[in-house]
């Protein structure tokens, strides 16, 4: 029998992480704004002591505590890892934007670590309980986190927006979740599982419990039909805030998927492959197009997320271990990806007005050459064009589908891939080809630059060589299904 204490050392990164954000909302209240840097300091510390631990565990045994509720294994350990990297690039993004606007504070921090210990909850869920407690309370924070700023009108519409929305999400996932619990009387992954392999379960409200819980995946992804929310919360939040929302609640999402899709229900996988296929298409599709007519940058990233959902999607579609990795390989890309593209805007944003309008990149190149080419690489990455690694992240995925002997859906990704990368290569365009609307140099900070340098740099290098990555997320999906 597994002991308290042995238990315990095994959830030890969500205890770290709780009691930083509970110690940093605490310490808030005792320090003035001049000395907020101390909070940013301690946010950072709990980050990296959290992500030694957990390489130290990825290097242990699959390990299942708490009666099988919890369960820390290669995919966790990767999932979490790459959590804790993009929230610290996040913070770092964001420190200089709060600071300009009298927004850096305790609550943003605490917010922040609090979403962090959801998204660590799901990702180690084994039971549709643990699952549903780390998705509500990594929704209640970015609700709050969306509507941080109380004096944009704009980003309390998306606040409210984005709670009726996701609150009807976890409706519709929950009472999947609960059909799923009728039929099997259990909420262990793995009973459920065994259960359904070997009981005379009716196939109609097994069909009918895994549509609700299809439903309310495809939500918290922003994959169409369900994704209604994703312009509006990324036009209306706060451009840190839109980051973390584009970037980290992703590994949650694959996590998800991954643990009820794979794990709970793989006896399933001709029902939720066919519903997963449409829904990838139809992402591509929408996602690619809407993007051509936008003219705000936030709502064209925020299609694009649409789009690059349906290809992580396609992956998944392939119910293959290949397809899992390749998938996984691609969540981790287009994050570092939308930390780039919306970490450029920040740093050309001012305290007066964001750097958001496409308008706003025209002649770039003769105002900032630098952080120009910096975006040109972003672009490039995220149009998929080789040799950056955004190519062999749609490659792979796309590879995976070819080897399920998936043919024609295949044609129809690549021809989206193609029609999507013509409002990326516009902004290149538009950087180095148009008329500035103004001649005045922008002038940014040397640990802005250095910051974005490698972080758009990592794209490129990755392109270079990106087996190791590949090979990393190839252990955490063929260990975890």
């Amino acid at each position: 029998m597994i002991n308290i204490p042995f238990q315990l050392s095994v959830i030890l990164p969500e205890i770290i992480i709780a009691l930083s954000a509970m110690f940093i909302l605490l310490v808030d209240l005792y320090i003035k704004d001049p000395e907020k840097k101390i909070i940013y300091a301690l946010s950072q510390l709990s980050l990296l002591v959290t992500a030694i631990i957990i390489a130290k565990q990825s290097l242990e045994s699959t390990q299942i505590v708490f009666n099988g509720m919890y369960i820390s294994d290669n995919l966790a350990s990767y999932l979490k890892l790459l959590s804790l990297i993009s929230s610290s690039i996040v913070f770092i993004y964001a420190k200089p934007f709060l600071q300009k606007r009298s927004l850096l504070s305790g609550e943003y921090f605490s917010l922040s670590l609090f979403s962090l210990l959801g998204i660590m909850l799901m990702i180690s869920g084994n039971n549709l309980l643990i699952i549903y407690m780390g998705l509500e309370l990594l929704s209640l924070c970015l609700y709050a986190l969306v509507a941080i700023n109380r004096d944009n009108l704009l980003a309390t519409e998306a606040a409210m927006k984005y709670f009726v929305l996701g609150a009807l999400a976890s409706g519709l996932l929950l009472y999947g979740m609960s059909m799923i619990y009728g039929i099997t009387g259990s909420l262990d992954l793995n009973y459920i599982a065994s259960e359904i392999n070997q009981s005379n379960i009716s196939p109609s409200i097994l069909a009918f419990g895994l549509v609700f819980i299809v439903v309310g995946i495809a939500f918290k992804f922003g994959a169409v039909p369900f994704q209604m929310w994703v312009p509006d919360i990324y036009q209306g939040a706060t451009l840190p805030m839109t980051m973390m929302i584009s970037s980290v609640p992703k590994f949650a999402s694959v996590a998800l998927l991954i643990r009820i899709l794979f794990q709970g229900l793989e006896s399933s996988v001709e029902d939720w492959q066919q519903m997963l296929l449409i829904m990838a298409l139809l992402s591509m599709l929408i996602g690619n197009i809407a993007a051509i007519a936008q003219t705000n940058i936030k709502r064209m990233l925020a299609y694009s997320t649409i789009s690059h959902v349906g290809f992580i999607f396609f992956g998944f579609m392939s119910g293959t271990v290949n397809g899992v990795s390749a998938s996984l390989f691609y969540v981790t890309c287009y994050a570092l990806m939308s930390l780039a593209a919306f970490g450029s805007i920040i740093i050309l944003s001012n305290k007066d007005k964001d750097f958001e309008l496409i308008d706003d990149f025209k002649g770039l190149s003769h105002r900032n050459p630098t952080i120009a080419f910096l975006i040109m690489l972003t672009m490039l990455s995220l149009a998929g064009i080789p040799p950056t690694v955004g190519f062999y992240a749609k490659f792979s995925v796309l590879q995976a589908a070819i080897d399920a002997n998936i043919i024609w859906p295949t044609i129809i990704a690549v021809i989206f891939a193609l029609i999507g990368m013509y409002y990326y290569l516009r902004i290149i365009k538009i950087m180095y080809f148009d008329k500035p609307l103004s001649m005045k140099k922008i002038v940014v900070s040397r640990e802005s630059v250095a910051l974005l340098f490698i972080n758009s740099g990592s794209l490129l290098i990755l392109g270079l060589s990106p087996k190791y990555l590949m090979s990393i997320a190839a252990l955490a999906a063929s260990m975890s299904i």
